[in-house]
């Protein structure tokens, strides 16, 4: 998915059909009901929590943000299949994250079982999470590769780069990598927020690019309408999540907001000690934009040092400032995340289940 010019349009609209027909084949959503996860005793809350949780131990073991992901993906497929408890949700979280771990990253980079429970505080022992690693291999049917809505995200930014190459001009001082590692900050915002289960990972991952595309150039409509019927998305869910996704974001790119609110709501509190994304009906009296200030100083600290993490990997997608044996996680410090001694991986390999008659 190199973005080399018009050439490669053909091979990416394969690579995106190829990509649809494994998210019809393989997706499932959970379901909230009254305030909980149908069948189950977990909030909104805690499951926004539990994505945000992965993210930060993604970013602690330097984990790609596909394995962050693939990781979401299978936590969400689990919760649509069985009636899983509060008490459980973080043991779930981890084995998750370590199935993503072993199928993105390098061997040397996957933690030991041991010192992934110790290091993520998850209170489960080694054995509970090898356990409940083996439950959600055999709910999901050991069938592990989904595209996510991160693989989308970078087939239709390559799609647009590759087709639409005058739109890079419009970039004010950032190159097709940067600006993806931008909207890959975004897109993990969103998928920490429950509201936006309903909707797939390509349709969330094309409406972060229209909402990108719509500050880009008077243009992006053609532009859109193209993606939107390669994609072949129903219209109707993608205004509903566009809208959604659009007050999203603008919490999370006015990092200099004043917030004004009754100390009596709880529910903001909770959500801003957090870091939660949240959605609230918020009337004049009780949240204040400092909108101005927030655009213009905070612009350039939304656009560069938030990118700055994930753009070491992206540039080699763009054949950006050349190659490295090392590959793209080297410059992230991989190597300082075990000592000699754990050189070799702890975690034992995928084997599928026994049968039991």
């Amino acid at each position: 998915m190199k973005c080399i010019g018009p050439s490669e349009s053909q091979n990416l609209a394969l690579v995106l059909e190829y990509a649809l027909a494994r998210e019809a084949k393989i997706w499932k959503v959970p379901v909230f009901q009254n305030f909980t996860l149908k069948g189950t005793d977990i909030s909104p809350l805690s499951y926004d929590r539990t994505v945000l949780w992965i993210g930060k131990l993604s970013s602690l073991f330097r984990f790609c943000v596909q394995t962050f992901s693939l990781a979401v993906s299978f936590l969400n497929r689990l919760l649509a299949s069985v009636k899983a408890q509060l008490k459980h949700l973080r043991c779930i979280a981890i084995a998750c994250l370590l199935l993503a771990a072993k199928i993105n990253e390098e061997d040397e980079i996957i933690p030991s079982v041991k010192k992934l429970a110790e290091q993520s505080d998850c209170k489960c022992s080694p054995a509970e999470i090898l356990r409940m690693e083996r439950i959600i291999l055999d709910k999901l049917h050991w069938d592990l590769y989904t595209a996510t809505s991160m693989d989308f995200l970078n087939i239709f930014h390559a799609m647009v780069m590759s087709k639409w190459p005058q739109l890079l001009t419009r970039l004010p001082q950032r190159n097709p990598s940067r600006h993806a590692a931008f909207l890959t900050k975004q897109l993990q915002h969103c998928m920490a927020c429950h509201q936006v289960l309903q909707f797939k990972g390509s349709t969330l991952a094309l409406v972060i690019i229209t909402l990108e595309l719509e500050k880009l150039t008077p243009d992006w409509f053609p532009v859109i309408t193209d993606l939107l019927k390669k994609a072949q998305i129903d219209s109707t869910k993608f205004i509903h999540c566009k809208e959604l996704v659009d007050q999203q974001i603008l919490g999370f790119q006015l990092p200099n907001a004043v917030y004004i609110f009754n100390p009596a709501n709880q529910n903001i509190q909770t959500h801003l000690a957090e870091g939660l994304p949240c959605y609230y009906s918020m009337g004049k009296k009780e949240v204040q934009f400092n909108m101005q200030n927030s655009l213009l100083r905070g612009k350039a600290y939304v656009d560069d040092l938030r990118s700055d993490e994930f753009y070491d990997g992206f540039k080699y997608l763009y054949n950006e400032g050349g190659t490295s044996e090392a590959g793209p996680n080297s410059e992230m410090g991989n190597n300082d995340i075990q000592g000699p001694e754990e050189s070799i991986n702890a975690c034992p390999p995928l084997q599928p289940a026994p049968h039991i008659d």
